[in-house]
């Protein structure tokens, strides 16, 4: 059986994912941990907000112990969603984000089921949460750079 291994060795322009970034990478990844941390923790907000709506809404799509689920959404989305914005335990915040988005997806974006007028506007939600899992799988794998609590505490 064939090993895997790596050889990558970096520069000083680059570095491997516990070492340190540049500049222009920690403020990228700091407004890339922003850009996400808008689409997560607004609409965490509107779910607690909107308790009830949010607990009718998921138990239109047929989910068990709705308002179970409004409450996990609520924790992921407001409360891993701040984790991320501010870099507190993001590997395990994204990577908890991601779960919770590749879940919702298939549930709330069933494209193959909508009614034809909704199927590309489902569609490309789909998709586009699944662009967005990417995207959080990468913050759990290489953190939240210096500009952030985690990157304070290692520093």
């Amino acid at each position: 059986m064939a090993t895997l291994t790596s050889s990558v060795s970096f520069s000083s322009s680059g570095s491997a994912a516990d070492g340190p970034l540049n500049a222009a990478q920690n403020l990228f990844t700091l407004v890339g941990r922003v850009l996400i941390a808008l689409l997560f923790v607004p609409a965490g907000w509107g779910k607690l907000v909107g308790f009830a709506g949010t607990v009718g809404y998921i138990a239109s799509k047929g989910v068990p112990l709705a308002e179970v689920c409004a409450a996990a959404a609520i924790f992921a989305e407001l409360g891993l969603g701040l984790a991320l914005l501010v870099g507190f335990q993001a590997r395990w915040a994204a990577l908890g984000l991601a779960l919770f988005t590749l879940v919702i997806t298939p549930i709330f974006h069933n494209y193959w089921a909508a009614p034809q007028p909704q199927v590309m506007m489902q569609q490309l939600n789909f998709f586009k949460n699944l662009a967005i899992a990417g995207g959080l799988l990468a913050f759990a794998s290489f953190g939240a750079g210096a500009f952030s609590i985690d990157g304070r505490r290692r520093g």
